[in-house]
């Protein structure tokens, strides 16, 4: 059975992690994640085992999931049945990806609540009225009871939508609004209220 013989750490490039090569019986054998090595529990002078390369097996995943998420988070927020979604396509295991996710939750890194708001504000920004801030929230996997709590935070939609009716009250204004997800009976309390000024 091989027996580690030495764990030498790398110098990390930059922007990636720590890594620690491992020889077996005096010969290199691997270079992996620093932390997939502690987790393992690999030592000088442990025999790699069966149960010592599963172990470091298990971390390996792991380390590559927590990896992947952290890269794709670099780039934009997203809830955590998104990033569960991508770390599935790239191939991650239930379980590895589910620890992966934990971590990130306690870490603060992936906050559904976090996403349900600044995606309920970018829309509302960009002109979408409820009906399409609560499709999109549904579609990025939010539970209801945040996706409210985000709408909440929101200007109502009446208001939102007397300010992109300013410029004019034409059929065309409205079409566009209706078809940003407001609500009918929102659009039509508006153009009423505009009649009795």
């Amino acid at each position: 059975m091989p027996v580690i013989t030495a764990l030498r750490e790398q110098s990390p490039h930059k922007g990636r992690q720590s890594r620690v090569e491992i020889q077996l019986d005096g010969r290199p054998w691997r270079l992996v994640p620093a932390d997939a090595v502690v987790r393992a529990g690999l030592f000088v002078g442990r025999a790699l085992d069966r149960d010592a390369a599963r172990a470091l097996g298990r971390e390996l995943r792991r380390s590559q999931a927590l990896s992947d998420a952290v890269r794709v988070l670099r780039h934009r927020d997203l809830s955590r049945r998104k990033l569960d979604e991508r770390l599935q396509r790239r191939g991650a295991r239930d379980s590895t990806r589910r620890e992966a996710l934990d971590a990130l939750e306690r870490a603060g890194l992936v906050d559904d609540a976090r996403v349900a708001s600044g995606r309920a504000r970018s829309l509302a920004e960009r002109g979408y009225g409820d009906a399409a801030i609560r499709f999109a929230l549904e579609g990025e996997g939010i539970a209801a009871g945040l996706a409210e709590e985000a709408m909440a935070s929101l200007d109502p939609e009446r208001e939102r939508a007397e300010r992109l009716l300013r410029g004019g009250r034409d059929p065309k204004a409205l079409r566009r609004l209706a078809a940003k997800g407001f609500d009918a009976e929102t659009l039509a309390d508006v153009v009423g209220f505009a009649d009795e000024a």
